[in-house]
C-alpha cells in the first residue's frame, strides 16, 4: 500500500445510526446549550411527512423549534441563504437542524456561516479558508443516502445569475452531529434512491483514485463501495427494506468521510458544471459520468480501478477474474449497474447525458450546451486532484461520449489524441 509522505484526515462528526435514533436530538441540543433550533428542509421532505417525524421526536423536551424552512429548492442559491439567515436572527434561533439531501444540508451550512460570523451576504465568505472559527450547533439528518454532506467540510451553493456552483470549504463547516435513521429514507422513491446512492458510490470511487488519497480515506471509501454495491439494487426494487436503507445511509456517510479528505476529480468537475449550466440533478450526473471518468483516467489508475472490483463485485468475481482484466471488469460492472437501475426504475435512471429529462419530459442537457459545460468546468477546483490533467478539449471529449453513450477510446486518451469518435 502506498502511504504518502504527508496527509491530513478529519472525521470528527458525531454519528448516530439506527432505526429509531431521531429521539436523541434533544439530548444533543442540550449538550450544546441550545433550545431554539431552526429546521431547514425542502418541500419534498415536508410533503413526505419527514419533518413531522423530527418534530415528533422533539416533542415533550425542553427544545422549542422556532422556525421551519421547508421550501429550499434544488441547487439552492446564495440569495436564499441570505434570506433564511435574516429569519434565523429575527426568530432568535440558536441552532440548526438540517433535514434533507444535499441542497438543504448545504443551505444550512451557508446559513450557519452568516448566523455565526455576521454579515448579510454569503459571498463575503466564498472560498477555502474564509471560515476561521467555530460556528453555531448544526445537526444533520440526511433523507437521501447520497451526498454525504452530513460529514463533509464543504458546502456547494449556486450563483444562478453566473451559472456556477461555488464551494465553501472549512473544517468548521462540519456538522456537530449526523443522525442516520432508516425512517428518514424509507419514502424516497426508487428513481431518486438510485442516483443518490450512485452519487455516494462516485464519492468513494473518486476518493480512492484521486491524487490526495491516503490510507484512512481508502479504508472508508472501500467499505462505502461495498455497502452501496451490495444494497443499492435491492433497495431500489424493495423500498421498504429498512436494513438495506440503513446500509446505504452508512455507505453514504463513509463515502462523505473519504472524499472530503481525499478530494474528487473529473467526474465531479464535469458534474458540477453540468448542474450549473443546465440544472441537471447532481446525483444523476455523477452516476452516468462515473464510467467515463474512470475511462479517462484509466492509463494513470489502472491498478486502482482493478482493486475496486473486490468491493464492487465481491470476492468470488474478483478471484475468478484475471488480474489484467480486473480494471476493465470494474468499468463494465458499473455500466451494467446503471443499466440494471435504468430497468428497475422503469427507464427513469439516466445512463447518458441525453437521457436526463425534466418533469415535463424535456431534455435537460442538449448537445449544443456541451461547450458551455466544458468551459465552465475549467473553473471548477475538482480538476486539481484528478490523476490526469484536464483542458477544454478533454472535457469535450468526455462529455461527448457521456452524452451519446459510447465508451472512450482509452488508447487515444493515453497517447494524447484528444479527438473523440
Amino acid at each position: 500500500m502506498f502511504i504518502p509522505d504527508y496527509y491530513e484526515f478529519c472525521a470528527r462528526v458525531k454519528t448516530v445510526s439506527g432505526h429509531t435514533v431521531l429521539e436523541k436530538i434533544p439530548s444533543y441540543l442540550e449538550k450544546f446549550n441550545a433550545k431554539r433550533p431552526m429546521i431547514i428542509s425542502d418541500k419534498g421532505v415536508s410533503d413526505a411527512g419527514l419533518i413531522k417525524l423530527v418534530t415528533g421526536a422533539i416533542e415533550g423536551s425542553n427544545v422549542n423549534v422556532q422556525s421551519i424552512i421547508d421550501n429550499v429548492p434544488a441547487d439552492s442559491d446564495y440569495k436564499i441563504v441570505n434570506k433564511i439567515t435574516k429569519e434565523y436572527r429575527q426568530k432568535n434561533c440558536d441552532a440548526i437542524i438540517a433535514v434533507g439531501g444535499g441542497s438543504p444540508m448545504d443551505t444550512a451550512k451557508g446559513v450557519n456561516i452568516l448566523a455565526s460570523l455576521g454579515g448579510n451576504n454569503l459571498l463575503d465568505y466564498k472560498g477555502a479558508g474564509a471560515v476561521k472559527k467555530k460556528l453555531k450547533p448544526l445537526i444533520a439528518i440526511p433523507t437521501t443516502a447520497g451526498t454525504g454532506s452530513e460529514v463533509t467540510l464543504v458546502a456547494v451553493i449556486a450563483d444562478h445569475e453566473k451559472q456556477v456552483k461555488m464551494s465553501f470549504t472549512s473544517d468548521f463547516l462540519l456538522p456537530d452531529v449526523a443522525i442516520l435513521d432508516s425512517r428518514m429514507t424509507k419514502t424516497l422513491p426508487p428513481f431518486i434512491t438510485a442516483p443518490t446512492a450512485m452519487d455516494a458510490m462516485t464519492h468513494a470511487i473518486e476518493a480512492y483514485t484521486c491524487l490526495a488519497k491516503n490510507p484512512l480515506s481508502d479504508a472508508t471509501a472501500l467499505t462505502a463501495i461495498r455497502l452501496i454495491s451490495e444494497n443499492i439494487l435491492n433497495v431500489v426494487k424493495n423500498p421498504d427494506d429498512l436494513e438495506g436503507r440503513l446500509a446505504l445511509a452508512n455507505g453514504a456517510i463513509l463515502a462523505g468521510m473519504a472524499f472530503s479528505n481525499s478530494m474528487v476529480g473529473v467526474i465531479h468537475n464535469l458534474g458540477h458544471a453540468t448542474g450549473g449550466v443546465c440544472g441537471a440533478p447532481h446525483g444523476v450526473c455523477m452516476s452516468l459520468l462515473l464510467p467515463y471518468g474512470l475511462e479517462y483516467n484509466f492509463h494513470k489508475t489502472t491498478h486502482l480501478t482493478a482493486e475496486l472490483l473486490l468491493p464492487l463485485a465481491g470476492v468470488d468475481v474478483y478471484a475468478l477474474t484475471k488480474p489484467e482484466d480486473r480494471a476493465e471488469k470494474t468499468i463494465a460492472f458499473i455500466r451494467k449497474l446503471n443499466q440494471d437501475l435504468h430497468t428497475a426504475t422503469g427507464g427513469r435512471h439516466a445512463r447518458f447525458l441525453k437521457e436526463i429529462l425534466d418533469r415535463d419530459g424535456n431534455m435537460m442537457v442538449p448537445r449544443e450546451k456541451l461547450p458551455d459545460i466544458a468551459r465552465t468546468a475549467m473553473g471548477d477546483g475538482a480538476k486539481v486532484y484528478n490523476p490526469e490533467e484536464l483542458d477544454y478539449d478533454d472535457n469535450m471529449m468526455v462529455l461527448e461520449h457521456a452524452w451519446e453513450g459510447t465508451p472512450l477510446d482509452r488508447e487515444k486518451v493515453k497517447k494524447g489524441k484528444k479527438k473523440y469518435i
